[in-house]
Formats: structure tokens, sequence, C-alpha cells
């Protein structure tokens, strides 16, 4: 706070308009000098993100520059530029933007404007004439490019969207060439009427109003032509202004963004390709030079946009209608030559010439460049490409530049390019050494993510399915790529490649995960498949020697098939011992030369042959060395080979001297990167009512139940309501109608019918246009009574216990209606809950259909899943796959072969249930001896009995007949009777009523029993298949595809093994999402596409997404992919977005109301249920705590608040010691230690915080550890009664201005919440403003009753002002528990030593033996017995164990009363790799804090 306070900006701030520390806003006058000062300062600066961050923190756009923009002040140059810059920052630190200009909406089209007008001023000195004008200078003008980019990927804002539709309209056609626009509108039939429609419109405006919408219709035409003047100044050769480079990177950005995405590109695409940009872009100077490596990447980005093969009205063009529409093109322009010059040999030649050999762009280029600039314009003229403007960049240009562009786009418009599934296809799996280090692609500096770079991005709307694919996949092989990298640079540091006397290697350390290479080499090379050029297979064997420990060599010789490895060449330069510098690059020092990927085949024993992994006896290997077969990868092995032919150089796969493996759970993105290939490739096909709902147009409600075609008018809820007022109660604006069907008692289960029209409610217009309020249709609600399939009274079916709100209910109505579901579920709203009752009524009112059910994390699935288990539900229909099933709590096996097995033990259940009921009706033989012979016994005894049973009853009491068929029939019922009595021995007997009368009651009864019977051979039918599939794994294949009712994995899961499951003819029905909001875009959509279409059909019915897109997105490691590609864009976040509807939970029953408040902002509206307001536990108050939740302001210790050892790996010793004194206050005061988390916004901070406490609790049987202490975004997803909180940071809030993160960390605790934090750096945080004035309404200074422990009878409501105790500071705290602890042993003390004495108990002789003290009471059995032993056994201590004696760096506390240490007083503050425990700080966790963790490691 010291260095922000230290700025002139904040002082202006303060005393301007920013509110102070003590709460007031400054409210002077508006001061145009103040803002012309902080411009200058900012373009002084060339636009800082740290003084942008530092006036945005300050609310300088929403306080000061937006109230006081208007029409007098939208001239000035200054106010509009620095409202475009605090635009850009806000959207480059991921906070909202357009917020703060919704308060004044009606000034916003006079600033785009303004914004317009500077985008096309001069960056050129004015001349005397025009003195007054003041320029834009280049880096100015790339922010207002950026704001436009910004501007076209927010369509979503009303405000933006409407200024958008002017300048991207249909009208922007009018900056066309006659030609051109005669073109494109002889394209689309029915626009002909439009365009005709908008020219009688233009013809009724006066001058001033067609000058005003001119304006918007020409800007993009004037802004490339001002593009296009500014890219021909850039030199051939010399100094290259950055500036200039800059903003032509940014334009191309603009383009890029205006070209993917539907809505701007529909009428935009042919403004951009008549002025020929593209190829002015690829002649320039620029496109050549070092420097314009960049640019020339947005160039080809810019190009496969404006070629992507895609219709005006938005569909994909086939591969058909491309091949069509090239060869039109070329017979068109072998006509057109013709008919221009038919008396010169050479057009004769053209025109009679096939196509295959003048459609390449070597032909064409022959072609063109022998033809005069005349001709050339000829043609063009003809053809509709020669453009609107003068071919020539300007008039200094000479006639060989003109005629070099023009056959350039003469070209460009006939060449035969490469279809994008080709290129998809030759595009190598794995990623190489050119693409890991290339910082255009995979850059590493958060800094960046303001800049320009040739970046797929993933917006709101998308071209097509093929595109939204394609842009997945690139990200995420470039994600992948990042990761790959942090381990390849991990490995081979830890490997100390150094280069010996004779020019070779030698390795001076060791990995882990990586081992040298011994041998490899290529020896199977498949021959390539038709149609291709790449090999079909390319198979290597490696030769490794695993000298390493045991568990290491075993890990390494358990290599599973299909395992990922990468194979390094190292080159290095350094001599034997030189250290690596992590300043310098790593490529240079280490001399890595090659990566290539290879897929794991399997080990080879002593003989040469692939060992079984599947077998139980794996072969006894003798010696160290080991041999792999691999598979590479046959594109790459292509590329090589043709590189290495072209340039003979060194042999890349006979130079390999290290091989590098990873860990399974991150080494899956070769599956799912297969799996988006092949997708795209694929004839798959989503649901119509899903498709555009998908790419992001069309009404946002298409796909709501409401609105599909097929919705249901009626369904059974069978448990979902508990009572006839519970139904009411959760439809109290609904009307509603009783109907009692068959005397039935009004109690559930209950079926509703739904009105006919879907528009209940709302307004109608009389036929006087009068509005009024339309009256609700009824719903119409009647109970039904379950089918009973027994003769044993009335099952006790498994049901529902929870009373669901009418938000709840609305959210399960809509999951089993057919259609798209979002139900967006704040933090303690029931989710899970919701998502079970779903499953379960889908599951009894549709039993033929199949629910997949698919979810982020393993732990979400089987707690979804643990449910589900409970329900009503048959457990051979449930179906868990993936790797996860064993931490289920149950004893059962819900895996593949689990689920076999149950079936095969049901099976002989069933078959023993078969031969008893042979017994009963004395049929001779042994039916029960397999389906088959049961399904014989079913089929000619037991339905033809029945059938005579029921003929017989008929006949009886039917009119009278003969004394001989009378007894017949009666004997018929009679043996029935006896032998389902003798069946069904512990039925109520007597089964039958045999008296007068009772043959309809008998046939009821005897219709139970054949149910029973008839189910048994149902589920024996469904089993006969388990007898004929001998394998095991045939048999979990049938069970995946034909068994399984509701089947359950990860996405992850799904990513990898879909090819596996469309192959197999896996079908599903529905699809649940829980935890929709933290999955990627991509590993969302896969699980639609599990199976194959059906008649060109796909099956698909409802799609129910539960999540919160409030809380953390999915994680993305890579921080420039997360922001710059807005890569962290969940898909239910973006349905959001795009205003698709949403069911919001409203109610929450988790923690405290008082707790529920302080995230509650975030939602729509969010109550508490009412079992919080009266169940004990949320009323009474937290022992030794004035209150249930408290922000405790954190100073400098010692100077120093937070520290960062190494790069983003964040710390505050002040915090983790103040935290450690409240845990270990609580533990002394008996809370129990599982009850109590320890949070942190930063991994440095959790190992901090962790190290303390291992350091004065761990060993202290007094105090112990907490349950757990993790990171914020680590613990999503979980809860504890108590949370302690960090927020570390005291310089700059960082990302903690995510309100998303700040929701995660406010809604962990159910019943206390303690932050510790810097208080004046987040109060005056606009993000999180509206939690934090929660939390100032409270001290900030510790409020303690240490007079208490736990439990305590205290309410919330009552205070204890005269008990009360006040912390100023954490040295305080920690005196105060120090002085605590020694009263808690000193107690306890002479109980012992009593004890020991007479050999009474505690227990027995308490009240003698505990001192008289009003401030110390101990009745935490646990804690005394440890007391107890520590006293008494002298080699355990009471007090914490002295710190581990080691190379560790410590800080001298002599200031401070800690407990008393032998040995040094310090404490850690980085902590070596051997104390970071693996399964505490994954790979995920570190990726908030930007590799910080893998840093701390190697440093």
């Amino acid at each position: 706070m010291e260095q922000i306070n230290s700025e002139g900006i904040t002082k202006l701030a303060l005393d301007n308009w920013a509110t102070n520390h003590d709460g007031q806003n400054a409210k002077k006058p508006f001061n145009l000098g103040i803002v012309r000062d902080i411009y200058a300062d900012i373009v002084a600066g060339r636009f800082s993100s740290r003084r942008l961050i530092l006036l945005d923190y300050s609310q300088y756009l929403e306080q000061y520059l937006w109230p006081n923009f208007n029409v007098e002040t939208s001239q000035f140059t200054e106010l509009a530029m620095s409202v475009v810059a605090l635009v850009n920052v806000k959207k480059r630190e991921r906070v909202p933007v357009w917020d703060a200009f919704k308060e004044k909406p009606e000034f916003f089209p006079l600033f785009f404007k303004s914004v317009m007008d500077l985008c096309l001023s001069s960056s050129e000195p004015p001349g005397e004439e025009n003195a007054q004008h003041r320029t834009v200078s280049l880096v100015e003008q790339c922010q207002l490019l950026l704001f436009l980019s910004h501007s076209v990927n927010s369509l979503e804002e009303d405000l933006i969207r409407e200024q958008a539709q002017r300048i991207f309209g249909l009208p922007v056609w009018l900056s066309l060439s006659p030609k051109r626009l005669e073109v494109e509108i002889k394209k689309v039939p029915n626009l002909k009427k439009l365009w005709d429609k908008l020219l009688k419109k233009e013809q009724q405006k006066d001058e001033a109003a067609k000058k005003a919408e001119n304006f918007y219709r020409f800007f993009m035409r004037s802004l490339m032509e001002k593009f296009q003047s500014a890219l021909y100044s850039v030199p051939k050769d010399g100094p290259l202004a950055p500036d200039l480079q800059s903003y032509c990177e940014h334009f191309l950005t603009l383009m890029i963004d205006c070209q993917s995405a539907l809505n701007t590109r529909r009428f935009f695409h042919a403004v951009l390709d008549d002025a020929h940009a593209l190829v002015k872009c690829r002649l320039s100077p620029l496109f050549g030079r070092p420097e314009g490596r960049v640019f020339s990447q947005l160039v080809e980005a810019l190009e496969f946009y404006s070629s992507y093969e895609i219709t005006l009205t938005g569909n994909d063009m086939t591969e058909q209608e491309r091949s069509t529409d090239h060869y039109n093109r070329m017979t068109a322009l072998q006509r057109i030559i013709y008919s221009s010059f038919p008396d010169q040999e050479w057009s004769k030649k053209f025109a009679t010439s096939a196509v295959f050999k003048l459609d390449s762009r070597e032909a064409l280029q022959t072609f063109f460049t022998g033809m005069n600039m005349d001709q050339l314009r000829q043609i063009a003229d003809r053809i509709g490409v020669l453009g609107s403007s003068n071919i020539a960049v300007n008039a200094a240009d000479s006639d060989g530049l003109s005629k070099a562009i023009l056959c350039e786009v003469l070209v460009e418009y006939h060449e035969k390019r490469i279809s994008m599934l080709e290129r998809v296809n030759d595009m190598p799996i794995y990623p190489t050494e050119d693409m890991i280090w290339d910082e255009a692609l995979v850059p590493e500096d958060i800094g960046n993510t303001a800049e320009t770079m040739p970046l797929p991005k993933l917006h709101l709307q998308f071209l097509s399915l093929h595109d939204y694919l394609l842009r997945n996949f690139q990200l995420f092989r470039l994600e992948s790529a990042y990761e790959i990298r942090t381990d390849i640079e991990d490995v081979v540091a830890r490997m100390k490649p150094w280069k010996n006397d004779h020019g070779g290697v030698v390795f001076g350390g060791w990995a882990r995960m990586a081992l040298p290479v011994n041998h490899f080499e290529i020896w199977d090379v498949g021959k390539p498949h038709v149609g291709c050029k790449q090999p079909s297979r390319v198979r290597a064997k490696v030769t490794i020697t695993l000298n390493v420990r045991d568990n290491i060599k075993s890990e390494w010789e358990h290599l599973r098939k299909h395992d990922v490895c990468f194979l390094i060449t190292v080159k290095p330069t350094r001599t034997y011992g030189t250290p690596l510098d992590h300043q310098d690059h790593f490529i240079n020092q280490t001399g890595l030369t090659y990566v290539r990927g290879c897929e794991i085949e399997g080990m080879l024993d002593d003989r040469g042959n692939l060992i079984d992994e599947l077998t139980n006896e794996r072969p006894q290997l003798h010696g160290e060395t080991r041999t792999f077969r691999v598979w590479m990868d046959p594109n790459q092995y292509y590329l090589d080979a043709g590189n290495h032919a072209n340039a003979p150089t060194e042999n890349i796969y006979k130079s390999f001297n290290i091989i590098m493996r990873r860990r399974p759970e991150e080494n899956n993105f070769k599956a799912v990167l297969e799996t988006i290939r092949n997708l795209i490739n694929s004839e798959w096909m989503v649901p119509d009512w899903l498709h555009d709902v998908l790419l992001g147009y069309g009404d946002p409600e298409s796909a709501h139940w409401t609105r599909m075609p097929n919705k249901l008018p009626s369904l059974d809820f069978n448990d979902t309501f508990l009572s006839v007022e519970h139904v009411k109660a959760c439809f109290l604006d609904q009307p509603l109608e009783f109907h009692t069907p068959k005397n039935l008692p009004m109690e559930p289960p209950f079926r509703l019918t739904f009105p006919v029209d879907s528009k209940d409610g709302g307004t109608k217009r009389t036929a006087e246009g009068e509005v009024v309020t339309a009256v609700p249709k009824t719903l119409v609600v009647e109970p039904y009574e379950p089918r009973r399939n027994s003769p044993y009274g009335v099952e006790k079916a498994k049901k529902n216990a929870v009373p669901f709100t009418p938000t709840q209910l609305e959210a399960i109505i809509s999951g089993m209606q057919p259609g798209l579901t979002l139900v967006v579920g704040p933090p303690g709203t029931g989710k899970t809950d919701v998502a079970v009752q779903i499953i379960s009524n889908i599951y009894h009112n549709f039993p033929e259909q199949r629910t997949l059910i698919v979810t982020h994390s393993n732990q979400a699935l089987n707690q979804l899943f643990e449910k589900i288990m409970h329900l009503d539900i048959d457990e051979r229909h449930l179906l868990r796959l993936g790797h996860g099933e064993e931490a289920l709590e149950t004893t059962k096996d819900f895996s593949r072969y689990g689920r076999v097995n149950y079936v095969l033990s049901k099976r002989l259940e069933l078959l023993s249930e078969v031969s008893r009921l042979q017994t009963c009706l004395r049929v001779p033989g042994d039916v029960g001896y397999t389906c088959e012979t049961a399904g014989h016994f079913y089929l000619y005894q037991v339905l033809k009995r029945w059938q005579d049973y029921k003929a017989s009853v008929k006949r009886l009491s039917s009119s009278p007949t003969s004394p001989e068929e009378i007894l017949r029939d009666a004997q018929v019922v009679r043996d029935f009777h006896a032998s389902m009595a003798s069946f069904f021995p512990e039925a109520p007997q007597p089964i039958f009523d045999e008296g007068q009368g009772s043959l309809e009651k008998n046939l009821n009864t005897a219709e139970l029993c054949f149910r029973y019977i008839d189910n048994i051979f149902t589920q024996l039918e469904e089993f006969r298949p388990f007898e004929l599939l001998r394998s095991g794994l045939d048999r979990t294949r049938y069970l995946l595809t034909k068994e399984a009712k509701i089947i359950a994995m990860t996405c992850t899961h799904a990513g990898m093994k879909r090819q596996e499951l469309v192959e197999l003819g896996f079908k599903y029905d529905n699809v649940l999402m829980e935890e929709a909001a933290q999955i990627l875009e991509v590993e969302t959509f896969i699980p639609l596409l599990l199976q194959k279409p059906e008649h060109g059909v796909n099956r698909l019915k409802r799609w129910i997404m539960i999540g919160d897109h409030n809380q953390l997105p999915p994680i993305v490691q890579n921080k420039v992919f997360e922001k710059y590609c807005n890569m962290e864009q969940s898909l239910f976040t973006r349905f959001v977005r795009l205003g698709m509807p949403t069911v919001d939970l409203d109610a929450q029953g988790r923690m405290r109301p008082s707790l529920c408040q302080l995230f509650s902002w975030r939602y729509k509206r969010l109550g508490n249920l009412p079992h919080t307001y009266r169940m004990p536990a949320f009323l009474t108050a937290n022992a030794g705590f004035a209150y249930d939740y408290q922000l405790i302001n954190v100073e400098d210790f010692n100077g120093i608040g937070e520290s960062e050892p190494s790069a983003h790996f964040v710390q505050n010793l002040a915090e983790a010691e103040y935290i450690a004194a409240t845990f270990m206050y609580m533990r002394l005061l008996g809370y129990p230690a599982e009850s109590i988390s320890i949070l942190s916004t930063y991994n440095g901070q959790k190992h901090l915080i962790r190290d303390v406490l291992e350091k004065r609790c761990g060993s202290n049987p007094l105090i112990g550890m907490p349950h757990k202490v993790a990171t914020v975004d680590k613990y999503q997803g979980q809860q504890n009664d108590y949370v302690l909180l960090s927020l570390v940071r005291t310089k700059t809030i960082g990302y903690l201005r995510d309100a998303r993160r700040m929701v995660v960390a406010l809604s962990r605790a159910r019943l206390g919440l303690y932050i510790f934090g810097r208080v004046p750096l987040f109060k005056n945080s606009l993000e999180l403003s509206p939690a934090f004035s929660v939390l100032l309404q409270r001290p900030t200074k510790f409020h303690l009753i240490p007079n208490e422990s736990f439990p305590t009878e205290r309410t919330l409501e009552a205070t204890q002002s005269d008990s009360m105790v006040v912390m100023k500071d954490m040295p305080e705290m920690m005196s105060f528990v120090y002085r605590l602890y020694e009263q808690k042993v000193q107690l306890l003390r002479p109980l012992s030593h009593q004890e020991k004495d007479d050999g009474t108990s505690e227990d027995e002789d308490d009240e003698e033996a505990a001192p008289v003290t009003s401030e110390v009471v101990i009745e935490d059995e646990q804690i005394a017995g440890a007391i107890k032993d520590a006293l008494e056994n002298p080699g355990t201590s009471a007090t914490p164990a002295a710190p581990a004696a080691g190379p560790q760096q410590f800080i001298p506390r002599s200031d401070l009363p800690f407990f008393p240490i032998r040995g040094d007083r310090g404490m850690t503050l980085i902590q070596d790799d051997a104390g970071v425990d693996e399964e505490e700080a994954p790979a995920a966790n570190e990726a908030r804090d930007g590799k910080e963790g893998k840093e701390a490691d190697k440093k």
C-alpha cells in the first residue's frame, strides 16, 4: 500500500473521485486538466499496465471519466482515449467492462463515434492548415484497434451490438465495387429484394442523414485504406519502427476477429476481399522481414478465416460443393480468356487444357505473369475481382508492383486450396521443439496477453461446428505443448547434460521421469494407405538402462500400452560442472535440439517378444537393460523424412539420448486430440434443436423445453413430492386442479399434467388493443398407484426425503422434459440432490432410455453416484466407468467387471428360483440349468399355465357352462393357487381367498404373483447373452452397450474413450453434466457425440447442465491461453452469456445466513432455507469468538508484507503466523481439528502455512494439524465448519480481483469464517466491494472471548463485552495464545501427579484436581488425554518439536514470544522438494499460480 499511495495518481484519485480510507467520497467538479495530465502520464508510460491498473483500481472510469462524458466533453481526445485505455486494461484483467457504460447508455453511441473518428485520424504531424487538429500516435491507434477488437468480441452486450450492426450490416456493401456487388447479390436470391428495399430507403433520406450513415458504412473500408498506407510505409530493409509494426499487427487481429464470427463476417467478408487486403499483406515488405514473423503468422490466420468454406447463410460447404465451386471458377476463367483473346494461341491452349493441369499455384503464376497489365485488368474486371480501389498502392508505385498484386489476386481466386480437413489430418499430433519453444505460439509471459498473437480465440459464436472443433483442437494442442515444455525443462535441468571431452554427452544428475537412451532404431515403416502420403505406421525400439531405485524401476517397467513418452536430443555446449543459469535461455544452455513424441506399445522380454500387460505372471527379466517398442507419429515421420531428403542433415531418429515419461493423469492429451480430429473427419451430427444453440446463433430459448415440439404433456414425479402440501408450496403462483382417480387418497406419488399452451401467464392484447393480464393455465395434479410386482405386500422402496424448493422443482421439471436445461447452483443450494432426482425420475418415466452422467472430477462423480445408489434404481442398471470407481464408499463393485460379476451371481440366484418354481409346478427335468432352458420352461410351462388360469377364471365368472367344464376350470384354478402358495411361502397367508365371489380378487393376486415370476424370466432373458459370451471383455462390452441404463464417467474418460465407445455401438438418450462450469468447452462437447447417428438423426433427447459460472472456471495452465484466447470459458458460461434460459436455485442450506450474505450479491436471488434459522448449530455462536465471521487486518511484520521468493510464489509470513496462532487457539478451546480448514489464495502461502503448522503443531499431541491446508482453487467443491482464509497480497490485489475466486473463498465455511488480509488494499476494489462492505461492518481487530470452550451455549445474538479481548496485531495474538497454552499445560499437571499418587482417574476426582480459574476450562477429553500423555511420557513433549536440522532457510524471530522450541527459533520460508506433498500440490493447483510450485522445486 505504501508503494501504491506514493504514486501521484493515487493522490489525485483521493482528492477528486476515489473513496478514501474513511469511506468518504471526494466529489469535486470535473477538471479536464486532471484528465489531460493523467493521460499525458499514461502516454509517457506507453500505456503501462501498472499505471492503468492503478487507475482502474481507483474507479477512475466509473467515478470520474464516464459520469462526465457528454456532448461537450466528447470533443476532447484525452477523455475518449482515457476511456479506451481503461476498457482495454479491464479486458486484460478479466473484470467486468461494460457495466460502467450502462449508467449513461444514451452517450455510448457518441463515445463510439468518437473512437471511430480517432481511428481514422492521422498519425502524422498536422500541417499549418490543420494545426488545430490533434494527431493520434501509432501507440494510441494500437489502443483504439484493441478497443474495437474487444467490442467485436462482446456482441452479447446490447450497447455494442447496436453499434456493430451499423458498421457490419448489409449497408456496408455500398462500399463494394459495382461488379463485385452484382456477384455477391446473385449468390443469395432473396438478397436482391432486401437490397432494393435498402436503396429505396436511401433515396428518401436527405444529404445530412446519408452522410452520417455513410460514415459507419464506409468506416471499415476507410480503415483498411489507412492500414494499407501504413503497411507500405515499412521499408524493405533498414530500421523498423516498433510502433508501426505493432499497428499493423493490431489491425490484422481486428480483421481476424471480424472474420471469425458470422455476425460480423456475413457482409464484411466481401468488403475485405474486394479491397485485396490479404494479397497486399503478403506482398508487403513487412511480410518478408525477419521482424515480421508474427505479422506473417497473423496473415496466415486471416487467410484461413477468409477462405473458410462457409456460405453467406452460415452453412458449411461440403467437399462436393467446394470441388464444384472450384471447377466452376476454373471453367469460367477458361471461357473468359478464350472469349477475350480468341485470336491468341496461348488463349486456345489454356481454354482446352484439363483443369488439373492449370489449377496449381505454380501453373497459374506462370500463366498470369506472361500477360500484360491491360490483359490482367480486363480478366479481373470480367471475373469481378478487380476491386473498387486502384490496384497500385499509391501513385508512386511501379507497374511491376501493381501487376504483382493483380496476378496474386487472380491466382488466389482460382488456385486449388488444401481443405481444412487435409490440413488437420496432415498435422502431427505431438508437439515438436519448433512449436514448444515458439514464444509466438506458446508464450510464457503473462504480460504478453495485451499484445497481438497469432492464436485462435474462443468467443461466443463460431462459424460452424468444424470451426468450433478446430479452434479447440489448436488451443488444446498448444496448451499441451506448454505443459510438456514445463516437464521437459524440469527433467533436462535435473539430468544436467554436459559436454564431455570427446564432444559427446555426459549426464551429471538424474530425474525420476527421464532416463538416458542407450539405443534407438526405426524397425517397421508400413506402406501408406490408399490415397495417403504418410506411412500407415511407424514403429521403433528404444533401449534404456534401469540402474535406479526399485520403486522407480517398477514405474518404468509398468509403463502401459498407449502411454505417451517423449524422445529428446540434447547437444550441450557447457563443460562438465557448469551450473544452469535460470535467467538464460534454456535451449542455448542445454543444447536441446529435437523433441519427438511416441506411444508405448509394450516392453520386450529377453527373447524380444512383447510382454502381455494383462497377464498375471510377468516373465522374469535379467539385468537392468530394458527395451520398449513404441509407435511414432506417421505424419511427423513423413515431414522429417521429406526435410531430410530436401536438405540432407543429421538423421533425427539416430540422435535421441533422453526418453521422458509423464504422469498418467497429465498424459491424456493425445487421446483427446485424436478424438477431436476424428470428430472433424467423421459424419457426426448434433440434434437439430441443439445445432444453432451450440454455435451461438438464433433464439437463445429455442432449445428450452417450452419451445420443444415434443414436450411431454404429463409426467410421473415418483417420490419428488413429500405431500400434497409440498405440491401446493411448489406452485404458489400456478392454479392447481386436483383429481383423484379410482378413489385414491391424495398422497404421493403424483402425476402432473401441464397446460397445452407453453406461454402461460404474461400479458395479451384484446381485440380492441387493450393489454390485459392473461390467466395462467391450470396444472392438473393427480395421485397414482405405484405398480406392485409381487404378492409380498407394498414394497418399501427407497424414497426421496428432500423437500425440494419451487426453483429446485422447476429444475427437475425442465430436466425431465426434452431439450436443454441449464441449472445455476450457488454454493449449498442442493445441485447434487436436484441432479439425482432428475436421474431417478427419468429412469422411472422412461425405463427404456439410457442416461449418461458426466462430471469434471472423480470426487464429484462419486458423490453423485453414491446418492444414486441409494435410490429406487435396480443396481444392475448402474455402471461407473473410469479409474475413480475404487474410491466409491461402498463394498459393491460398480465397474464393468464388477457389474458382470453381479449379473452372473444374480443369474445363479434367479436360476435357483426357477428350479424352485419347477418344483412347485411339479415339472420334471432340470429347467434351471441355463437361461435358455429357463426360457423354454417359461414359454411352454409357466406362460401356458397362466393363460389357462386366466381363461378358466374368465369362464367361471361369465355365463354358466357345463358341469364338466366348471369342474375342470375349478381344478385349474385350485392347482394354480396351490402352486403359487407354495412358491410364495413368505407372503401373507392365505394368499388366495377360496370363498364365494372372490374370483376377481384372486385374479388380482395371481397377477401380482405372475408379475414377480415374469420379472424373473425377463431378467434371465437379459442375462442370456452373458452365457453365450465366454470372454470377460465381450461381457463387459455387452453390459456397457445393452444392459446398463445409467452410465457415469468423467469428461476426461469420455474424451479418451470416445472412439472405442462409438465402435462398440454405445447409445444413450440423455446427458447430465455436473460441474459443467468447470469443464473446458471441447470436453463438454465431446460427451454429446459418443454415439453414431441413427438414420441420420442424433437420438439425444435431453441435455442437463448443472454448474455455477460465478465460481472458478476450468483450469488452464498457460495464462496467455486462459486470458488472451479465452480458453477458460466453459460451454456452460458461454450459454449463460448468450442469454439462454437458466434455472437459478435460490435457497441455500449449507451455512449460516450471515455467511451467505457475503457472496449472495453475486447471484440474482439467493436466500436461505428455513432450517438455517432454527437448527441449533446455526444459532449457536462460535466458542471463543465474538463474531461468526470477521475480516482481520494484518499489518507488515518487521517491515515485510507479501514476499515472492520465486516467480508467482507469493507468501505472507505475518498472515501465516496469525492463522497458525488462531488455529492453535481454536484447538486449545476444544475445536475438533477435522472441522477446521485453512485456505490461501496462493500456492506459495499454502506451503508456508503448512510449514508453520508442521513446525509449531505437527508433533504436538495437544494441537495437531487441521483437516486440510489448501488453496482456494483446489478447495472448490469442498466445505468445512470453520475456515481460516489468508488473502496474502499487500501490494496489489492481483488475480483476487476476479470475483469468482472470492465467491469460492467466502462460501467454503458453514459456521465460521475468519479472513486475514490487508484491509486498506481490498476494501476499495470495485469488483469486491459488495463483499467487503459487509465484512467492514464489523471491527477489523480480532475480537475473542477466551473464557469459553467448545461447544458453547452462547447464541449469536448474545454479547459478552465484559470478557471480550481485542487483539491489536499478530504478535499480540501469538503472545496471548502462548500464555493460554501454558495455562492448559499447567492445568493438567497437578491432575496427572495426583492420579499417579492415589490411582484415581481424572473423571473420579475432577472437582478436587482442577484448580479454580475463570479463564481456562478443559472439557475436551481428547485434548485432556493428549496433555496427560505428554506429561507422563518423557519422550513426548507437550510443546512443538524443534525444527529439523538441515540446509533450510531460517529467519530470526527473537522478538516474538514463541512457544518454547528446542534448538533454532525460526521459520522455513521456502519448502524444499522433500517437504512438498505431491498429492496436495498437483499440476492443476499449480496452474492457478502460474507454475510457482514447479519453479519453487527448481530453486
